[in-house]
């Protein structure tokens, strides 16, 4: 009897969470009840009162009335549901929810994220790609533009010939009408030179008074400014963030007040006070953000009208330009712009003045997308350049008699560099990919600005690291001290990293991508019962689902979730499926235990974020792995890739478990549900031979050329970059040399000598010909060579700073 007892509650356990991994209708759980009470032989009186609850429950008007209402009281009440100001309205409502919202879902259509579209370039873009950016880059070296303090002038007339600065702007406009994934291409391999080269590019394209125009500008507007900003004939600028005003761009005290002149028109009175503004001290057109009042209501729109975008020409009376910060050394204009009683026509208002008080979600829309372009193609070129660099490096330059690449303790960061630059490639162009079909996906380009710029700042890390001295030392030759330098740039501007992890990846997504969230907030706000009501029991459902889901899949270790292919990668496939139901069904708990305290609770909020972009990033990595053919040799950096991607989400989904603090529940999770997932993770680290696998694949010439592919490499064997190909070049060919060398000292046919002396020993012994010696003491001459760091006389180090060194400076070591 026991034992069936104990049989018949496993399958009523069984059946239960089958129902809920399917998420079947209200109606079959009602039916499910009734099985039970067949089953257990329940009394007429149990029938009776399931009978009353069932119908309660399956007809909408009564469920409404009796179950729905009080529930809603009890949010509001208790707040469980989170207020939104307007300015939270507009970013949320901002853009679109693409494939984040898969992921957000629990169950994650893995057939539609791969249908995605990967992008390539149009013949024309690859021609610019290819001409005009590769010359720009060959104009001024890295060294010479920080020595300068600014692009030399046949650089920036270069820029404004060959339309640089109109990229993005249609060619009925005169601009190039290029694609965000040649815009990306474009800024990928200028990074790759100077970071000086984006900063400037990369606000005239981006968020800046062309895009607004584009958008939301009037055709006179239009055609009035969008020629010259595309020939660069105008300059422009956009100035948002101020003294008080930064993270919190919604409190911003920058003014404007409506008037009637004279002549009857409308005009603007505007004050401000503006920093960190890319471009502001050269600017000739200035985007202005300003608070707008209209005291006697000429525009129709009360006396608050709201945050508002102006057109301001920059020689214009009150206007104060012309000074300028200092980012970390980096020579690109970043400067402080301040207006003062600035008189203009109320026509210079982006769109018009209809468009009045609509600044904040012309920003928020155009950031949506924006944040997912210019910094990603920034920060890979940059680990381009890393990687191309280190993996050049660690085989030109040898200790105890091997290259440095072959030691375990180098192999780990050039794993991490490898890895990650395949990974951060595949999320640039995939995001490019959505943005080109029109979405402006906000949330992913969230997490697209936050985590390629951290990235970005790990690779660098790593790579000085590798290069030892050789990074330290600045001169003409070195290739990492100043994008060192310039890294923590990025990650301050457009959303500080703080602010968009703990704020607007998961604050943001959480409500925007949600099924349901959405839904429930408008109709609370609106205190419809119905539209409640409707969305409600549809979440209680998926919230059965997706615990369900993340349980199930957890026994399974995600092995019944359905993948869409075959081989190597089917279990990554299975294991997202399985984080996706467990970031869902957390998500749901934390919202209903937290309510509206959440998006004040950082830290938690923040690892959701983690877990979130990880998953991101991850898909990403399989899209492309698809895209281009399932190439086998990538195999090694996708394994990589993934299993780090994975091993993120396990490290924030169990800071998750830690620190939940809701009483019983989060016991539960520490004491329960935390031991298991350390005992059967998502994802653990990348081992080592998969380390030593990337590693070895880096230093490869086929292995770095793919991974490297669109970087700026000079030809000049004179500049850095040159110098290292060179000798990484002739290292490889002479290997084989090399190796015989090695091989006559094991075998006893040499004696050890200074690895100076060593090709002319080998050439004595007859251990190798003639030939062989000139190649080989032409590679080693080579990498002497390539290792050299720059060293200064003191006068010419005094010099350094504060004027160009128009000769070349020699004295390397």
């Amino acid at each position: 009897m026991a034992l069936l007892t104990v049989g018949l509650i496993l399958g009523f356990f069984g059946l239960f969470v089958a129902l809920a991994y399917v998420n079947v209708p209200m109606m079959a759980w009602f039916a499910y009840g009734a099985l039970v009470l067949g089953v257990i032989q329940a009394p007429i009186w149990l029938w009776g009162l399931f009978g009353l609850i069932a119908f309660v429950f399956n007809v909408p008007f009564i469920r409404q009335v009796v179950i729905t209402a009080p529930i809603v009281k009890t949010i509001q009440w208790f707040n469980l549901l989170p207020a939104i100001s307007d300015t939270e309205r507009a970013a949320i409502e901002a853009g679109t929810v693409w494939v984040d919202g898969e992921l957000f879902s629990g169950k994650p259509n893995f057939k539609r994220i791969l249908a995605e579209p990967y992008p390539i370039l149009t013949q024309d873009e690859q021609t610019f790609v290819d001409g005009p950016v590769e010359q720009v880059c060959r104009m001024a070296t890295d060294w010479e533009i920080h020595q300068r303090k600014d692009l030399p002038p046949d650089v920036w007339a270069y820029l404004r010939q060959e339309r640089f600065f109109g990229m993005m702007i249609p060619s009925e406009y005169g601009g190039r009408g290029f694609s965000n994934t040649a815009y990306s291409a474009v800024m990928t391999k200028l990074a790759s030179r100077s970071f000086t080269h984006t900063a400037t590019v990369g606000v005239t394209n981006s968020l800046g008074p062309a895009k607004l125009l584009l958008r939301y500008g009037t055709a006179e507007q239009k055609q009035r400014y969008l020629p010259k900003l595309a020939t660069g004939e105008e300059m422009p600028c956009f100035a948002l963030t101020e003294p008080t005003a930064g993270s919190d761009a919604a409190s911003l005290q920058s003014s404007g007040t409506v008037f009637k002149g004279k002549d009857g028109e409308l005009y603007l009175r505007l004050n401000w006070q503006k920093r960190y503004i890319t471009l502001g001290a050269i600017a000739t057109l200035i985007g202005l953000a300003v608070r707008l009042h209209d005291p006697d209501n000429y525009l129709g729109k009360g006396t608050d009208v709201g945050i508002t975008c102006v057109l301001v020409p920059a020689d214009i009376p009150g206007v104060q330009l012309g000074r300028r910060h200092d980012p970390m050394g980096v020579p690109f204009y970043n400067s402080p712009i301040a207006g003062r009683n600035v008189v203009l026509s109320a026509s210079q208002i982006i769109g018009g003045v209809e468009r009045a008080g609509e600044g904040w979600t012309m920003l928020m829309q155009s950031l949506a997308a924006g944040r997912g372009v210019s910094f990603p193609a920034t920060a890979t070129g940059v680990a381009k350049l890393v990687s191309r660099v280190t993996s050049a490096y660690s085989v030109v330059r040898e200790q105890f008699g091997l290259s440095i690449g072959k030691f375990e303790g180098v192999e780990e960061p050039l794993a991490r560099i490898g890895g990650l630059t395949y990974l951060m490639d595949a999320a640039r162009l995939y995001t490019c990919g959505a943005v080109d079909q029109g979405e402006q996906p906000a949330v992913v380009s969230a997490i697209a600005k936050y985590q390629f710029t951290e990235l970005s700042r790990q690779i660098i890390n790593d790579g000085m690291d590798i290069l030892g001295g050789a990074g330290i030392c600045r001169g003409p030759r070195n290739l990492l001290a100043n994008i060192y330098t310039a890294t923590p740039i990025p990650i301050t501007v457009e959303g500080a990293n703080i602010l968009t992890r703990s704020l607007i990846i998961y604050g943001q997504g959480a409500i925007r991508c949600h099924g349901y969230i959405v839904d429930e907030i408008a109709a609370l706000e609106d205190n419809n019962i119905e539209a409640f009501d409707h969305a409600f029991w549809r979440h209680v459902g998926l919230i059965l689902r997706n615990l369900s889901r993340a349980k199930v899949l957890g026994w399974t270790h995600g092995r019944l979730a359905k993948v869409p292919v075959r081989g190597e990668t089917a279990r990554y496939y299975q294991k997202l499926a399985w984080a996706s139901a467990t970031f869902a069904a957390l998500s749901d708990l934390a919202m209903l235990t937290y309510g509206g305290r959440l998006k004040r609770h950082e830290k938690i909020t923040g690892r959701f974020a983690d877990m979130l972009s990880w998953m991101y990033l991850a898909t990403s990595t399989l899209r492309r792995f698809e895209a281009e053919g399932r190439r086998e040799e990538d195999l090694p950096l996708v394994h990589w890739a993934m299993n780090h991607s994975l091993s993120q989400v396990q490290g924030a989904l169990e800071g998750l478990l830690l620190n939940f603090d809701v009483p019983v529940l989060g016991w539960l999770l520490r004491h329960a549900t935390l031991p298991w997932f350390r005992l059967n993770p998502i994802g653990v680290v990348p081992t080592d031979v998969q380390g030593h696998e990337v590693a070895r694949l880096l230093q490869t010439p086929d292995g770095r050329v793919h991974l490297t592919a669109g970087l700026h490499v000079p030809t000049d064997a004179e500049q850095a970059l040159g110098r290292l190909e060179r000798a990484y070049q002739l290292s490889i060919v002479a290997m084989p040399v090399f190796k015989k060398i090695k091989a006559a000292f094991r075998n006893g046919k040499l004696n050890i000598v200074p690895p100076v002396g060593r090709v002319e020993a080998a050439l004595r012994a007859g251990v190798i010909t003639g030939a062989e010696s000139d190649l080989a003491a032409t590679a080693e001459k080579a990498q002497l060579d390539a290792i050299q760091v720059d060293s200064f006389t003191l006068a010419e180090y005094q010099r350094i700073g504060k004027e160009y060194i128009e000769e070349e400076i020699t004295g390397a070591e």
